[in-house]
């Protein structure tokens, strides 16, 4: 793994400093160093990780990955029978390497981590990664993002997620503090950001929103906070400008990527500077990443019209172990792709969604993250989740799920403020009132949640009068 040689060397030149911290749990770079090492070499099995948030997650990932060995993370939440699954088809892909005499990083091209897709019913589909892609990965990422040997980074998510799994590694690389929760907590958060010098947030759009809008109103000070990276889902204009008033010298990231391909694309939102417009847009193409957007037969299309988002880069995965259904990573044009759709205009990459996710209703198709961009710029709207439903008459029809700020807007009034911001055929056709939003365990918005909600008439989503 390409983070090992560094906690070695950490442990070398600031052994008693702090190097992860969950809660009142803490370990110094000399105490990760030695746990983790004792546990690489003790023949205890460390190819499946399963377990929540804590200090003792950090040891058993850089035992898991020392040497040759490779390890799968598994959400905790999961059904035992499809950890169990997911456990078996591990098993099977290969021996599990020697346990190592020292604590090292294994052979750049050697696979470390089997990568899973996020799934609670289905078994996942699994990828592998090299330990190299990694590596080019917190070489660009550190530097693009800014990240120091002094920072110390607060990720609240799980760490079963690709998110704050990476930025648990990305601070092992680079000599920075790493700070978690045992489970996403508002007030342990805020006390981690105010009483502990936290100077960095690692998160999921929806949990700034919460972190940013409940600290605002209880007069939580995060002005030691100097940067804060959200991926996951796009950063709407309500979030940012909430992060902005409660943080007000932290540099906002937003980027967009994927499990398979890594960075992609990233925006930088600099304090002090205008907020400019939000709408789709996640920025330009990530350092060493080639962005392009090509039809279905792999040719180039032009500027400003939607086909399918691809990349040239050496940070993307090594291909899927099983689960390829051809929907998801692959190669288009010579280029690797999770078939995403979106635009490029100007230089900026535009997402508008999974092909998987499009609407057509009435012929014409509508990609949610168009209609959500749209409608999250109407007065009263505090946040916003689209997706179609099956309709008799138009295939789809686009439903919209809002959250209503103070002085709640009217199914007229929502109507009324799409004029001229979206087509007339891509607007909802019906409106439902979300008495929160459809999230996964991870954070991250789940428009299939949304539609089994509406589907199911669940209290959560209620027509909108």
């Amino acid at each position: 793994m390409p983070f090992l040689d560094r906690v070695n060397r950490w442990a070398e030149a600031c052994p008693g400093e702090l190097a992860v911290v969950c809660g009142d749990d803490r370990l110094s770079w000399r105490g990760l160093r030695t746990a983790a090492a004792a546990l690489a070499a003790s023949g205890e099995p460390t190819g499946i990780l399963r377990q929540g948030n804590g200090v003792d997650f950090a040891v058993r990932w850089a035992a898991g990955v020392a040497g040759q060995r490779e390890c799968a993370v598994l959400d905790p939440l999961w059904p035992d029978e499809l950890a169990e699954e997911v456990r078996r088809r591990c098993a099977a892909r290969r021996p599990a390497a020697p346990a190592p005499a020292t604590l090292r990083d294994g052979d750049p091209a050697s696979s470390f981590l089997i990568g899973l897709t996020s799934g609670t019913t289905a078994v996942p589909k699994g990828f592998a990664r090299s330990r190299g892609s990694w590596r080019r990965g917190f070489e660009a990422s550190v530097e693009h993002f800014g990240l120091r040997a002094g920072d110390r980074v607060l990720a609240p998510g799980p760490l079963s997620a690709s998110l704050n799994l990476y930025a648990l590694s990305e601070c092992l690389y680079a000599g920075a503090a790493f700070a978690t929760l045992p489970r996403f907590d508002v007030a342990a958060a805020h006390a981690e950001i105010t009483g502990r010098g936290t100077t960095r947030l690692v998160l999921v759009p929806a949990m700034l929103r919460v972190l940013a809008e409940r600290g605002l109103a209880a007069g939580v000070d995060a002005g030691g906070l100097t940067a804060i990276v959200c991926a996951g889902q796009k950063l709407d204009r309500a979030t940012l400008e909430a992060a902005r008033r409660w943080a007000p010298n932290a540099v906002v990231w937003e980027y967009y990527g994927a499990a398979e391909l890594a960075f992609v694309a990233a925006r930088c939102h600099r304090s002090g500077e205008p907020a400019g417009p939000i709408g789709t847009s996640v920025g330009t193409a990530f350092p060493g990443v080639e962005v392009a957007v090509l039809d279905d037969d792999g040719r180039p299309v032009p500027d400003g019209q939607a086909g399918t988002i691809c990349v040239r880069s050496d940070l993307v995965c090594e291909g899927y172990l099983w689960g390829d259904d051809g929907q998801a990573f692959g190669e288009l044009g010579g280029l690797h792709t999770v078939r995403d759709r979106g635009l490029l205009r100007d230089g900026q990459l535009h997402v508008l969604g999974r092909a998987s996710e499009m609407i057509n209703t009435g012929g014409h198709n509508v990609y949610p993250h168009e209609v959500e961009a749209a409608l999250a710029s109407v007065a009263g709207v505090a946040d916003v989740v689209v997706a179609g439903l099956p309709d008799g008459t138009r295939g789809e029809r686009v439903v919209a799920g809002v959250l209503l700020a103070p002085g709640r807007p009217t199914r007229g009034e929502l109507r009324s403020g799409l004029e001229g911001r979206l087509a007339p055929a891509k607007r909802p056709q019906q409106y439902v009132e979300l008495q929160e939003l459809p999230l996964t365990a991870s954070g991250k918005l789940s428009r299939r949640l949304f539609r089994d909600w509406v589907l199911e008439g669940d209290p959560r989503a209620r027509p909108l009068g």
